[in-house]
């Protein structure tokens, strides 16, 4: 399939170019929030955005963070900005805009998730951790952004 745009340049509609590189959190303290999700995904600073040394200044960490899978794929990154309302998920004058979806293969592994997820700073929203057919929990980050962690099947 093809397309002609405004330009008048046909472009091909079968193969996408673009690919997704990485989600973007906004949030009010950048370096927070990457060492939550580094934590909870076990995953890797970019080369140059590791913390600082303690007492030593973080101007990356006032700005712009990116966390890389070790093992390859999307990248999660984190921008700060002066003022963000935290959503008030699932109701409120706040609706979330996007959340990340995390899967676990097993209950017993959600079950474990679930303490290390509130032990780094998440806050339960909702608990379906009993649901036979998609058991799962909703959380927010320490930022107030909706998270769901659930048995992938």
């Amino acid at each position: 399939m093809r397309h002609v745009d405004e330009y008048g340049t046909m472009i091909s509609m079968d193969k996408p170019t673009v690919t997704l590189g990485q989600v973007v959190l906004d949030c009010t303290d950048a370096r927070r929030l990457a060492e939550f999700y580094r934590e909870l995904l076990h995953l890797d600073y970019r080369a140059g955005d590791e913390p600082p040394p303690a007492g030593a200044g973080d101007p990356k960490g006032t700005d712009w963070l990116v966390l890389r899978n070790p093992s390859g794929g999307r990248q999660l990154a984190f921008q700060q900005v002066d003022e963000l309302p935290e959503p008030t998920w699932p109701d409120g004058p706040h609706p979330q805009m996007m959340h990340l979806d995390l899967t676990v293969p097993t209950v017993e592994s959600l079950n474990s998730e679930h303490s290390r997820a509130l032990a780094l700073g998440a806050r339960l929203l909702r608990d379906r951790s009993d649901d036979p057919e998609e058991p799962l929990r909703v959380y927010a980050d320490p930022s107030g952004h909706p998270f769901c962690v659930f048995v992938a099947g």
